[in-house]
């Protein structure tokens, strides 16, 4: 069944070419191109003949993810695009769009959802894999804490890495206090004990890229406790370690020429009489000294001892994700991750890979003389330094005392969410920046 797809300027030449009564059935439905616009136009025999989908004006403004929209909109059938679309970008969107997280809902009516047949020149497998990789993501944020700790975040790396043939080592219990003591910390207050999960893929001798990725399943707050209205999405502060395998899962299926790490420090932040304290100072992997300053900016205290772990083999590329702050949605909004690197060559080419692929992200500064603000009066650093000002800056000058040996780091602060639905983005968990990551990755070393 053809999908056409007409932007505002296309339309009077996509009219004249309907059939007359499909040119007229529009007409008395009063079809005009507006993005996400609908028109079932039927046949003689009073069955469907064709779709008319509104793709609206040409320009920055039009989403490009917009044929997301039809899975849930057409009815079952198998489907093909035509018009001034990129399939390959259309054909993400529709899978994408077609996602649902059905876990805990009792079957639905049967039915069979509406098939999209690959437009001629895209590689189909490659456009599925990332649909996959993006999915896997989506179940893991959407998935409740009761269902997802530290364990189950460990389970979901070692299914990937057997479905790739990486290695997956992982510490905890009395080597996770000595080695990792800030990760130790952090989920010394739950049951469920706390884990650095360290995955290691390809060729030793390739170019080192490795992936940290923020993996705590819930995050009261500790004893500085969030508000109940603070704590209902907390389920998705573990958003960084599904990116990190979102964006695993799609360069180990591409093949890429590269040696991959990634390392999930896996965490509950809990409450008890194990839990540490504000004004504890405790000595990191790296052997700084951190203050405690508040026990709610625990993210960033088990990512210092992930990157110093990752900085000690000077990797050619560090990239961590991390639910971070509430300051990068305030100065950014939801749909907008922050980024941050010294690097002006390498931040140029992370924003050209999230303009390419749809996955946007907005370079903030690591101002420098914001560093003083991490001053303690008897640590090394305080975690969570007092004052409403640059908490998303702050927190990433935190971060980069921990990986001073790598120039080549990326931090994304992202927001792992999709607030309500939208085309190609339904209401729930998003791997925000996988995308970006696979197509910069990918760029710079391609599989053979």
């Amino acid at each position: 069944m053809p999908v056409t797809c007409v932007g505002g300027p296309d339309w009077p030449g996509v009219e004249a070419g309907l059939d007359p009564r499909e040119a007229a059935y529009a007409r008395a439905t009063e079809f005009a191109p507006k993005a996400g616009r609908l028109a079932l136009l039927p046949g003689p025999d009073g069955g469907l003949a064709r779709v008319l989908f509104g793709l609206g004006e040409p320009g920055p403004g039009r989403d490009r993810l917009l044929v997301g929209k039809l899975p849930g909109a057409l009815p079952a059938g198998t489907y093909r695009l035509e018009g001034p679309v990129d399939g390959t970008e259309a054909s993400l969107a529709w899978l994408l769009g077609g996602y649902r997280f059905g876990r805990y809902r009792a079957a639905g009516p049967a039915g069979v959802p509406p098939r999209l047949v690959a437009p001629e020149g895209v590689d189909a497998e490659a456009v599925m894999r990332i649909a996959a990789a993006v999915a896997l993501g989506r179940d893991l944020v959407n998935t409740p804490a009761n269902d997802l700790g530290p364990a189950e975040i460990e389970a979901a790396a070692r299914t990937l890495a057997e479905a790739h043939g990486a290695a997956v080592a992982v510490v905890s219990g009395e080597a996770l206090e000595k080695d990792f003591p800030l990760v130790h910390a952090v989920g010394a207050a739950s049951p469920r004990a706390p884990r650095l999960i360290d995955l290691t893929w390809g060729d030793p001798a390739a170019p080192r890229v490795t992936l940290v990725g923020k993996g705590v399943a819930f995050d009261t707050g500790g004893l500085d406790i969030k508000p109940s209205a603070g704590m209902l999405l907390m389920k998705k502060d573990m958003g960084g370690a599904a990116a990190a395998l979102a964006a695993a899962a799609m360069v180990m299926g591409a093949g890429l020429r590269l040696r991959l790490r990634v390392l999930i420090p896996a965490v509950e932040n809990s409450i008890s009489g194990a839990a540490f304290r504000p004004g504890d100072v405790i000595r990191s992997r790296a052997g700084l000294t951190v203050e405690i300053g508040n026990t709610d900016a625990e993210g960033r205290l088990v990512l210092a001892d992930a990157l110093a772990l990752a900085d000690a083999e000077t990797p050619d590329l560090l990239i961590d994700f991390a639910t971070l702050t509430g300051a990068a949605r305030v100065a950014l909004g939801p749909d907008l991750p922050a980024f941050f690197t010294e690097d002006d060559a390498l931040a140029d080419a992370v924003a050209a890979a999230g303009a390419a692929v749809a996955d946007p992200v907005w370079r903030l500064p690591l101002h420098a003389p914001y560093a003083g603000l991490l001053d303690s009066k008897v640590a090394d650093l305080n975690n969570a330094p007092g004052g409403p000002f640059a908490g998303a800056i702050t927190a990433a000058l935190f971060l980069r005392r921990f990986a001073p040996g790598t120039k080549a780091h990326v931090h994304f602060d992202l927001y792992g969410w999709n607030p309500s639905t939208r085309p190609g983005r339904p209401e729930g968990g998003e791997v925000q920046t996988a995308r970006l990551v696979h197509a910069l990755l990918a760029a710079r070393y391609p599989a053979a």
